[in-house]
């Protein structure tokens, strides 16, 4: 989300089955939305909760419909409904993933796309590379935030849009 020569590029490691991604999300999007033309927000993969890598393979193949944000913000919405305990209750989410305005027989289909393979095992790869161990992680420009919090994220990315 946001421009491909953002002078500020936001790159977060997200569970779609983390309560806190799910409550940080609006917060990080206001960063991008706030700064249209300088923030870009890349969201990289790191399904740690049981579960979660089924969600994120179908919000991979989402993609393939032009729905993957849209079939985002109805996943954070919905999460209390399709997890328990952290763990994902696979029987519940296909509701929530047609609410988004998926045929979810093209969905079930583009999951088992070799691409998607690929993609989630690059994320996976890069996830370990840079130490993100838990869920969000993010990076600014490239640097780990100091120490986690949405203040602190705010605060790095003000700074690499004052010149870091």
């Amino acid at each position: 989300q946001g421009p491909e020569d953002a002078d500020v590029v936001i790159v977060e490691f997200f569970d779609p089955a983390c309560e806190t991604c799910a409550a940080l999300y609006p917060d990080v999007h206001a960063l991008v939305e706030a700064h249209p033309e300088r923030v870009r927000l890349v969201l990289r993969y790191a399904p740690l909760h049981q579960g979660a890598d089924v969600v994120v393979r179908a919000l991979e193949a989402s993609r393939k419909q032009g729905l993957f944000w849209e079939t985002l913000e109805v996943l954070f919405a919905s999460q209390a409904q399709w997890t328990a305990h952290h763990q994902v209750q696979l029987d519940r989410l296909p509701p929530f993933l047609g609410a988004a305005g998926l045929d979810l027989a093209r969905l079930q289909q583009d999951m088992h796309d070799p691409a998607i393979d690929a993609a989630l095992a690059q994320d996976d790869q890069d996830r370990l590379t840079l130490g993100a161990r838990k869920t969000p992680t993010f990076f600014v420009n490239g640097k780990p935030l100091p120490r986690f919090g949405l203040d602190e994220l705010k605060q790095l990315v003000q700074s690499e849009l004052d010149g870091g």
